[in-house]
């Protein structure tokens, strides 16, 4: 009599048995699903799952499983860039080599291919194409061929920000449908990265058709689908880091705009103090309402038009202390005079290194993607003129500039983790984030786009700094 072989749940569960580890209620709902769409042949499907859920490990037990209960399965992994495909690959290769119902599907020595990226089971079929293989999206898969496409997390941040990086990512994976023979199956698995997302629902959708199980990490009630791994101060405290728009695409599975995020200025907290700096037991102590900052620094995006022209010369400087808080302490719209005996760089470069020295600020970072490529050694020169020791630093900036304001200030806003000094408050700070959209092209963002730089550039620590002036010690934190 034929021993029964095991299903989806039971090879999973032998597996976790064996690395010492549980199977959760949210995982036997992904395996189930997976198993019955199998039983009633359904060939596409979509797997939406919370970020942190297990899913793509879900996914690697479901490939190997697979080719357990058929070896001569042909599968390709494909993924936002071949090194993501390469570790699913890697997962599935490895529950293969130490599973105990595997063990037959191990090649002897030296026949077959046994790499990372790809694989060839024992199987008695003669199938020129490797039992598993991995692919970036932006691979050449021409010519291969599979019974099984899993599609992991293939639309990430760094490909769905604009319109025509969409229509390449839906292009290329349409390339997919060359690949997959009559009767194969193709199984989507990730989470909404954009308003438009691959994931989206409709009748005009790019998934349109396919079955779908949609598991977010929070139910209509809103309790946890995971409840031993993500409680609720551990939501709350992930959703305070992240920012109520990256929580609601990556763990609520909403396809959410950008328009959906206001930068509400209400939600900075003021204050009036100013820093106060001392030495003790040999070491420099800055501290802000009684709490000792443990980093800081400035961010200057800088522009030379004439004064109230074009973009704004901006130059933001933030502290940070040991609870994740951060303090906008200064906010400088930098002026020129079109007039004067010096050239506007030399002008400004000056006004920056003269609030480096009353800020004791520990670095600097110029935003170099402009006209700012030759600013970093003439900032350094004016310091020198000074007589300051502050680091001048390069920045560039690669993403796209509403991308990177709301990754900044939509966390700490939601979290209430940042403070800013009346004196910003005397600017057009507020103004420019109350009108702030991020679809708006044009509009005023300069103060914004400089706090962001600040914000993403912490924590700053500079171990083994050189005093910041020859009077004062390091005021950075353990």
């Amino acid at each position: 009599m034929t021993e029964r072989p095991a299903d989806l749940l039971e090879f999973a569960w032998i597996w976790n048995r064996l690395a010492g580890l549980g199977t959760p209620a949210v995982h036997r709902r992904m395996l189930r699903w997976l198993s019955d769409r199998g039983e009633q042949g359904d060939l596409r499907l979509l797997l939406m799952a919370f970020r942190g859920c297990g899913k793509s490990t879900l996914v690697g037990l479901y490939c190997a499983w697979q080719l357990y209960r058929a070896p001569e399965t042909r599968i390709l992994v494909v993924a936002a860039d071949h090194a993501l495909a390469t570790r699913m690959v890697a997962t599935v290769r490895r529950i293969l080599g130490r599973h105990p119902l595997c063990g037959a599907l191990l090649p002897d020595h030296g026949e077959g291919s046994w790499a990372s990226d790809r694989f060839t089971v024992a199987r008695e079929a003669v199938l020129r194409d490797a039992s598993m293989l991995a692919a970036g999206i932006g691979g050449n898969i021409t010519g291969a061929r599979a019974d099984l496409i899993v599609c992991d997390d293939v639309e990430v941040a760094g490909n769905c920000g604009s319109a025509g990086q969409r229509a390449e990512l839906r292009e290329r994976l349409t390339e997919t449908e060359f690949v997959l023979v009559p009767g194969g199956r193709v199984l989507f698995v990730g989470t909404p990265h954009c308003a438009e997302s691959l994931y989206a629902e409709g009748p005009d959708a790019f998934l349109s058709g396919y079955r779908r199980l949609v598991l977010p990490l929070l139910d209509e009630q809103g309790a946890s689908a995971w409840p031993e791994r993500f409680t609720q101060p551990g939501i709350d405290a992930l959703r305070q880091r992240v920012g109520p728009l990256a929580f609601r695409r990556q763990m609520l599975l909403e396809a959410v705009a950008e328009e959906a995020a206001r930068l509400d200025p209400a939600l900075i907290l003021r204050y009036a103090e100013d820093t106060d700096y001392r030495e003790a037991n040999g070491r420099g102590v800055l501290t802000l309402m009684g709490r000792q900052m443990v980093s800081g620094g400035g961010w200057w995006d800088p522009a030379f038009g004439r004064p109230g022209v074009g973009d704004a010369s901006v130059l933001a400087c933030t502290y940070a202390d040991a609870e994740g808080r951060h303090y906008l302490h200064r906010l400088a719209y930098l002026l020129h005079d079109p007039d004067g005996e010096d050239d506007a760089a030399t002008q400004q470069c000056r006004a920056v290194a003269q609030v480096a020295r009353e800020l004791l600020l520990p670095v600097l970072r110029v935003e170099t993607n402009g006209i700012g490529k030759f600013l970093p050694g003439l900032l350094k020169r004016e310091m020198t003129r000074i007589g300051i020791h502050c680091s001048v630093l390069e920045a560039t900036s690669r993403r796209a500039k509403a991308e990177r304001i709301l990754a900044a200030l939509d966390p700490v806003l939601a979290g209430r983790r940042l403070l800013a000094h009346e004196d910003v408050f005397r600017t057009r700070f507020a103004r420019e984030m109350a009108e702030w959209r991020p679809e708006m092209p044009g509009q005023h963002d300069d103060a914004l786009d400089a706090v962001a730089g600040c914000l993403l550039a912490e924590p700053v620590r500079l171990p083994g700094a050189p005093a910041l002036r020859p009077a004062t010690l390091p005021w950075r934190g353990v």
